[in-house]
């Protein structure tokens, strides 16, 4: 990795830490990179078996078979395929900010014990998601972009006839810090759908899945500037996703900050 490219992963993962402590101080966390993006081996077979059990309607493997990610079991997730001949509804996707519309986070069913996330690498950062409400995930394929859409909106996937509206994650999370040389840098390669929607997530890279238990999570339960952020997990201080209002900001096309 050049040292331009190292420089601009820094600055990302120095917003990040910015971002998340903004909303809520945490103890420092040593950001040790390498611990970070080699999951151990134990991790490695969990986020295996996470990976078998992902699977759209028809009970198929989500991950493609040029993923390098084999598969083996947890419970099964799935969502619903809508035609591409269908009248699907397309994104708002505005640009306005709506005015004194904070989104509360509403009581989840994770929020009642241990439960499972699973981590994934955007450009060096470290974002979490419910296991939950994960959707599915899928390859990067070819990505139609549309016009007039805000620049974290990549453009339209088609997969086995569904419409996956593509978000740039890196665009998104921090457009201020995303320059065209961390842009240049970033290499998506899965699709991280948000629960039923068809939204999904550009990740480059699945690190790994984590039982986390309540106490690990700084929760941020009152209505906040930030609503698509759940909490902070502490101990690898990232950002853990609250999957319904990160929908509904997309939706209207608002991006973050």
């Amino acid at each position: 990795m050049s040292n331009s490219l190292s420089a601009s992963k820094k600055v990302m993962k120095n917003y990040l830490s910015e971002l998340l402590t903004e909303e809520s101080p945490l103890p420092a966390v040593s950001q040790n990179k390498s611990s970070m993006s080699k999951p151990s081996a134990s991790k490695e077979k969990e986020l295996e078996r996470l990976l078998q059990k992902v699977s759209v309607v028809e009970q198929k493997p989500i991950v493609e078979q040029k993923s390098s990610v084999s598969k083996k079991d947890l419970p099964k997730k799935t969502f619903s395929k809508r035609s591409v001949k269908e009248d699907i509804k397309e994104p708002v996707l505005t640009t306005a900010k709506a005015q004194g519309n904070l989104v509360t986070h509403k009581k989840k069913d994770y929020r009642d014990g241990d439960f499972q996330a699973m981590f994934f690498d955007v450009a060096g950062l470290l974002i979490a998601v419910p296991l939950i409400e994960l959707g599915g995930i899928h390859n990067v394929e070819k990505t139609t972009p549309l016009m007039g859409k805000p620049s974290w909106f990549s453009g339209v996937m088609v997969y086995r006839d569904e419409k996956i509206n593509v978000v740039d994650t890196a665009l998104w999370v921090m457009p201020e810090k995303c320059d065209q040389k961390l842009k240049n840098s970033l290499n998506y390669q899965y699709i991280i759908m948000l629960s039923n929607s068809c939204w999904g997530l550009s990740a480059e890279k699945l690190v790994d899945t984590v039982v986390l238990k309540q106490h690990d999570v700084k929760w941020l339960d009152s209505p906040s500037k930030r609503p698509w952020l759940a909490g902070l997990v502490k101990d690898r201080m990232c950002a853990l996703l609250d999957v319904d209002s990160l929908i509904k900001l997309l939706e209207e096309g608002m991006g973050n900050g």
